[in-house]
């Protein structure tokens, strides 16, 4: 007979199991990812890299769902400031900021217990803690400290069936995600149009290499490495890119893909390997972007929704 389910504050005895937790969703998303215990907490505690929408938190929460001794489920709350401390679009919103557990177990287990109704029993502990907080909205994501893991991952449809069944629906968008291996994007030696120099500089999503002739910059990609040690990456360095534009006037003429395998060959310089990028489902651009990377060599990994709400609640 499965042992009942409690649910419960994150205790900090739960760290390996929960970190355990978490790798199984990232992994079945990013492959050769991982992140540590230490990743995990930090991110229970605050997250620094998000420094925009970090500081409008003004209080965290994280549950688990626990079943003979397992942790089944785990989620983590936060509810943001109601005033100006907070973006408009964040105002007095409490956001589920991921929500994991364990699959349908195996058939006629009775060592392991199925996790679907710990998940449920977490979930309405998750509502009735934003119904404590009073918050006029509620939104749902799926943003594990992993590269790449974010909104809802069509690899994790037993998530997706948990936040359906609760009353959330997807009013976002959707985003693809893509990963290469350094080594096989291609250099063009040909410059994409005579006496464009290339110009590396500081950019806001890191380093920042140009395609420039005279005084036009035709275009420009930003690749930044991931700070080693987080998280853990099997195979070698990994990078992404923070912006890829080309001008208007220079589209169609070779500048991205000469921009890329120039960014390609400096990543290879710093010893890194995977290349991750991202490319909405929204437009005709993105389109175009987005047969622009698989004839680059990039892989798509997965397609997320981003967006996850209930309805206004009036106060």
């Amino acid at each position: 007979m499965p042992s009942s389910i409690q649910v419960r504050p994150f205790r900090r005895a739960d760290r390996d199991q929960l970190t355990q937790l978490v790798n199984a969703h990232v992994a079945a998303v990013v492959p050769g990812v991982s992140v540590s215990v230490h990743t995990v907490l930090s991110q229970l505690e605050r997250q620094p890299g998000e420094f925009i929408t970090d500081p409008w938190v003004s209080d965290r929460a994280t549950l688990v769902a626990e079943q003979g001794g397992r942790v089944q489920a785990a989620a983590h709350l936060l509810r943001y400031y109601a005033d100006e401390r907070a973006g408009e679009h964040y105002r007095d919103l409490g956001e589920l900021r991921w929500f994991v557990f364990w699959p349908e177990a195996p058939a006629g287990n009775p060592w392991w217990p199925d996790a679907g109704p710990a998940a449920d029993a977490l979930m309405n502990r998750c509502l009735a803690q934003l119904g404590q907080w009073g918050v006029s909205h509620r939104g749902a994501d799926g943003d594990l400290p992993a590269p790449g893991v974010y909104g809802l991952p069509a690899q994790w449809p037993h998530v997706r069936a948990v936040y359906e069944r609760a009353g959330f629906t997807h009013t976002g968008g959707t985003e693809a995600v893509y990963l290469a291996r350094v080594a096989d994007l291609a250099r063009p030696a040909q410059l994409p149009r005579p006496g464009v120099t290339l110009s590396r500089t500081v950019g806001v999503n890191g380093t920042r290499l140009s395609a420039v002739a005279g005084p036009d910059v035709l275009g420009y990609i930003e690749v930044e490495e991931f700070a080693d040690g987080e998280p853990r990456l099997r195979q070698g360095r990994w990078a992404d890119i923070g912006n890829l534009r080309v001008a208007p006037a220079y589209r169609r003429q070779g500048v991205g893909r000469w921009l890329l395998g120039q960014a390609a060959a400096w990543l290879d310089l710093a010893g890194v390997s995977r290349l991750l990028d991202y490319a909405p489902l929204a437009d005709q651009d993105a389109e175009a972007y987005r047969s622009f990377l698989a004839a680059a060599g990039f892989t798509e990994l997965t397609r997320s929704q981003r967006g996850w709400d209930l309805d206004w609640v009036r106060k």
